[in-house]
């Protein structure tokens, strides 16, 4: 990201004012980290890392303005050395002509703002992190339920923004159809929202494009959320083997995140909107440290258990998924 996009973005709200540098606007922060640079005023520079915004603040221009002018300018000059992309003073401090000097000569811009150096690193910090995170665009749908962010991914024409739209008139939320915007937020959380072009429509084979927000109103969107679970809807194959238990827990990767993932198998009498409410109010249960399955597998072991013992006989534990020939069987 260019240091221009940064000081048009954050000039009204940080108060930044370009003091010198600028022709080095086009100079590009590299890294969402912010670095003061500390030792590097004395010539340890090696510790500066490159791409990276550097801020001064009263510790560091209170030692330049203890210098003499040579020593001053050649501290200015250790720092600009560096290329960095950019430089803050904090505190809206009297800067010494050295370093506006040397910042023109060396094209780095040399920014101020009245804000201290520790609200200018948090704000700074969340504003580089966002715009400079990892982001892709999927095909899918994505829902809030029950405060549960879900993404609903499978083939086009599976019953994806159907299904959305079934949710939604039961008081759910839409976050995005069709075209999905994924951004990586650090350390490990991966977050949805709706593609610029398409925001709040909805594509429904029959009726065409529809927008949620003007039918349902402002209660039935949401701009972003964090996606906490992966639903793939796929058709119903009856050579293939599901999960019968869900005691296996399968994950999806975005954007180097992992995050839980169910198959959901579509077919004639199946609810899917109620599947994918009850997948949400599951995902909540797991959260807070209630497993379903795997307590239930627990109770199942432990009297498979007793009765080995009462019988004197190894008895089978219950498997982690249920043989085929059982899968289309009226136990369903």
């Amino acid at each position: 990201m260019e240091v221009a996009v940064l000081l048009r973005s954050l000039s009204v709200e940080l108060g930044l004012e370009l003091i010198a540098g600028k022709s080095g606007l086009d100079r590009r922060i590299t890294a969402p980290e912010i670095q003061k640079p500390g030792l590097a005023l004395t010539g340890f520079i090696s510790m500066v890392k490159p791409g990276l915004v550097q801020i001064l603040g009263k510790t560091e221009i209170d030692y330049l303005w203890s210098l003499t002018p040579k020593e001053r300018l050649t501290a200015a000059n250790w720092l600009t050395k560096c290329q960095p992309p950019a430089i803050i003073v904090t505190r809206n401090l009297d800067l010494p002509e050295q370093l506006v000097k040397s910042a023109s000569e060396t094209r780095v811009p040399l920014i101020t703002t009245g804000l201290s150096s520790t609200l200018l690193l948090e704000s700074l910090q969340k504003f580089l992190a966002n715009r400079m995170a990892k982001q892709r665009s999927i095909h899918g749908v994505m829902v809030d339920v029950f405060g549960v962010g879900i993404l609903l991914v499978g083939k086009s024409g599976i019953g994806k923004s159907e299904s959305a739209l079934e949710l939604i008139m039961r008081g759910h939320r839409l976050v995005a159809d069709d075209v999905v915007d994924i951004n990586f937020v650090p350390p490990s959380t991966v977050v949805a929202a709706g593609n610029e072009l398409i925001r709040h429509n909805m594509e429904i084979r029959g009726l065409g494009i529809i927008n949620i927000k003007d039918l349902f109103g402002v209660a039935a969107i949401r701009e972003t959320k964090r996606i906490q679970l992966v639903i793939y809807i796929e058709e119903w194959d009856k050579n293939k083997t599901y999960d019968r238990l869900g005691i296996v827990t399968q994950t999806h990767n975005l954007l180097g995140v992992t995050i839980p993932k169910i198959d959901v198998p579509v077919r004639p009498g199946r609810s899917l909107t109620t599947i994918i409410e009850v997948a949400a109010r599951n995902q909540i249960l797991k959260v807070m440290g209630h497993h379903s399955a795997l307590e239930f597998q627990s109770k199942i072991d432990a009297s498979v258990d007793r009765m080995s013992a009462a019988s004197g006989a190894r008895l089978s534990r219950l498997p982690h998924s249920l043989p085929p020939d059982l899968i289309d069987g009226s136990s369903d």
